[in-house]
C-alpha cells in the first residue's frame, strides 16, 4: 500500500494472482480426493489417521499424510488436534460437506464441477495452438471428466426441479399431460439425464434423445435401460441441426445445449420443422446479462471461464456456422428463433439460478 492509503494496481493483481493459483492447486487437489475416493473413506469412517486413510483408500501413507494437511489447511476438512504427532492426528468431514462433495442427488453437489476442471486441465496445453490457428479442440478430446462432469452438475437439477420448470408453464404441462401419448425430443442431451427426468415426468410420453457424441449416447442408452425406461426413450447420434427422425413432437427441448452448437439456428430450423400444431421449444441456457459489462458479476466470470477453455474450442471444432461461447445473451437467442422461422418467443417464467428459460413456438 502507498504512503497516501491507496493500493499499488500491480501489488492488487500480483496478490490476486497469487489467490487464484492457490485456488486453482486447492481445486486440483478436490479433484485428487473424489478420484482417489478419499472423501468417501472420511465419510464412511468418520475421524481417521494418514495410516487409516492410507489402508482404507489404497494409497501411499506419505501421500494420505500430505493430503488430509493440505485438505484440513485449506479448510475442505477439519483437524481435530492439530498438535497432535503428524501421524497420529485424526481428520474428518464437517458437518455439511459429505454432502456438496459426494452426494449425487443433492442440489449442493458442487463437485461435479471441479471434474469438469480437470478435463479443461487435460488439454490445456492443446489450447495455445487452437488460440493462434483458429482452429478447435474436440468435445471428445476432453475425456470422461468432462462428460461425467456435465452430467453430474446438471443431474440434481433434472431430478428435483425439471417437474417444477414445466409446471411453471402451465398451459404447456396441461397440454402434454392431455395428450394420450405425447412426444417429446431432447436435443443435445448427453448422458440422457435429461431424457429421463422428462420421461419420469410424464410417464405416458415416448421420448427420444439426440446428442453429436458416440460416448454420451452409449451411456445414455445404458442409463435406461437400467432406470427400466428403455421401452420409452430412445436415444440417437446425430447433429441437431442435421437430424432426420420422424415427427413431429409435442415438446422439444434444448438443456444447456444451444451455446455449444456450431449451427445453433440450423438446429432450431430443425426443431421447428419436427413440431406438432400446437407444440413448442424449449431452451434452457446460461443466465448471463444482455450486455456486455466489465468487471462482470461472478455467475458471468464463472460461464466465461469455461467459454474461454472448453465451450468455444469444442464448438469451432465443428466447423461452425456460428461459435458463440457459453455467453448466450437473450438477444441472441430471440435473434436465432427469429431466424429459424419461430412466429412466437418469450422468456419463460421459470426461476433458475444459472439458467434462463426460452419458449417459442409457431
Amino acid at each position: 500500500m502507498d504512503e497516501d492509503g491507496t493500493t499499488d494496481p500491480r501489488e492488487a493483481l500480483a496478490e490476486r494472482l497469487i489467490e487464484d493459483v492457490t485456488r486453482s492447486l486447492e481445486t486440483l487437489s478436490v479433484h485428487l480426493g473424489l478420484e482417489l475416493g478419499l472423501y468417501r473413506a472420511l465419510a464412511d469412517l468418520g475421524a481417521i489417521t494418514p495410516g487409516k486413510l492410507s489402508d482404507t483408500a489404497n494409497i501411499d501413507r506419505r501421500y494420505a499424510r500430505e493430503w488430509l494437511e493440505q485438505q484440513a489447511a485449506a479448510g475442505y476438512i477439519a483437524c481435530e488436534d492439530p498438535t497432535a504427532p503428524a501421524e497420529e492426528r485424526r481428520y474428518l468431514l464437517p458437518e455439511g460437506h459429505a454432502e456438496v462433495l459426494l452426494d449425487g442427488d443433492s442440489l449442493f453437489h458442487a463437485a461435479p464441477g471441479v471434474i469438469m476442471f480437470g478435463g479443461v486441465v487435460d488439454v490445456m496445453r492443446r489450447l495455445p495452438r487452437a488460440y493462434r490457428t483458429g482452429e478447435g479442440v474436440p468435445y471428445s478430446e476432453y475425456g470422461e471428466d468432462i462428460r461425467r462432469g456435465i452430467a453430474a452438475f446438471n443431474r440434481p437439477q433434472y431430478l428435483h426441479e425439471l417437474p417444477n420448470w414445466l409446471r411453471s408453464v402451465p398451459d404447456l404441462d396441461g397440454r402434454l399431460r392431455a395428450a394420450e401419448r405425447p412426444r417429446l425430443l431432447d436435443l443435445g442431451c448427453g448422458i440422457g439425464q435429461s431424457t429421463l427426468a422428462l420421461a419420469r415426468a410424464y410417464p405416458g410420453a415416448s421420448v427420444l434423445g439426440v446428442d453429436l457424441d458416440e460416448d454420451s449416447a452409449a451411456e445414455a442408452r445404458q442409463a435406461a435401460a437400467a432406470a427400466r425406461l428403455d421401452d420409452r426413450v430412445h436415444f440417437t447420434v446425430a447433429d441437431a441441426a442435421s437430424l432426420a427422425t420422424d415427427g413431429p413432437f409435442d415438446l422439444i427441448t434444448m438443456f444447456e445445449t444451444l451455446h455449444d452448437m456450431g449451427d445453433p439456428v440450423g438446429a432450431l430450423r430443425t426443431a421447428r420443422s419436427l413440431l406438432a400444431a400446437g407444440g413448442e421449444v424449449l431452451v434452457a441456457d446460461e443466465r448471463v446479462a444482455d450486455e456486455f459489462t466489465a468487471p462482470a458479476d461472478l455467475v458471468e466470470r464463472f460461464q466465461f471461464g469455461w467459454s474461454v477453455t472448453h465451450c468455444l474450442p469444442a464448438t469451432l471444432a465443428e466447423d461452425p456456422v456460428e461459435a458463440n461461447g457459453t455467453i448466450l445473451r437473450g438477444p441472441t437467442v430471440a435473434r436465432w428463433a427469429d431466424t429459424a422461422g419461430f412466429g412466437s418467443f418469450e422468456v419463460a417464467p421459470i426461476e433458475n439460478d444459472f439458467w434462463r428459460f426460452y419458449r417459442m413456438s409457431d
